[in-house]
């Protein structure tokens, strides 16, 4: 059963569209905000290879949207934590037990998702329920958001052919192998 094979050559032809730099602007805005999946890069990384010459493009376009995503999901979380404390869902001394936890790690949290496989949106939504200033939200934003978009462009660019190679003869192998680690992962956690 080839799966994921079908599931990487749908990337690649999705990447080929002429409608891929709408799709890679709508998911790293979605993904960003409140998407809980795919992250850009599923799109970013086959519109690379496919177009290697507007590979930075593509990186800009998915951090220019990335971080407009997570300014909505830093208002988002703004709503989000008066809506909680209205209807006593959170109590208040939980919100500064958190804030004060914010206040002093915040940039690095919002860094570290932004740049990471972290969920972003979590760090996101949690700014701006946490009233994270928003000049410094914004600027590690895009530091971290471009860092891993350029990253992926870059990576595809120098090592693409022999990455699309080897994924094509390997995907599915790696596909199964990463549903047994989750599974093995799950029930060990319980």
């Amino acid at each position: 059963m080839q799966i994921f094979s079908k599931i990487y050559q749908t990337a690649l032809n999705w990447a080929h569209s002429r409608f891929a730099v709408y799709w890679l602007s709508a998911v790293s805005f979605l993904e960003s905000s409140v998407l809980p999946y795919p992250p850009p890069d599923v799109l970013l990384a086959p519109m690379a290879l496919k177009q290697p010459n507007k590979a930075y493009s593509f990186a800009s376009i998915a951090t220019i949207f990335s971080v407009l995503g997570g300014l909505a999901g830093y208002f988002l979380g703004d709503i989000l934590l008066d809506f909680l404390l209205n209807y006593g869902l959170v109590k208040p001394e939980s919100v500064v037990l958190i804030k004060s936890f914010f206040d002093e790690y915040g940039i690095w949290v919002v860094g570290i998702a932004a740049f990471s496989p972290i969920p972003y949106k979590l760090a996101t939504i949690s700014a701006g329920s946490m009233a994270m200033p928003i000049l410094p939200f914004v600027a590690i934003s895009i530091v971290a958001r471009a860092a891993r978009y350029y990253l992926v462009a870059g990576l595809v660019q120098a090592y693409g052919d022999a990455c699309d190679q080897w994924l094509q003869k390997y995907i599915d192998r790696l596909g199964y192998g990463l549903i047994v680690i989750v599974i093995v992962g799950v029930w060990y956690v319980d």
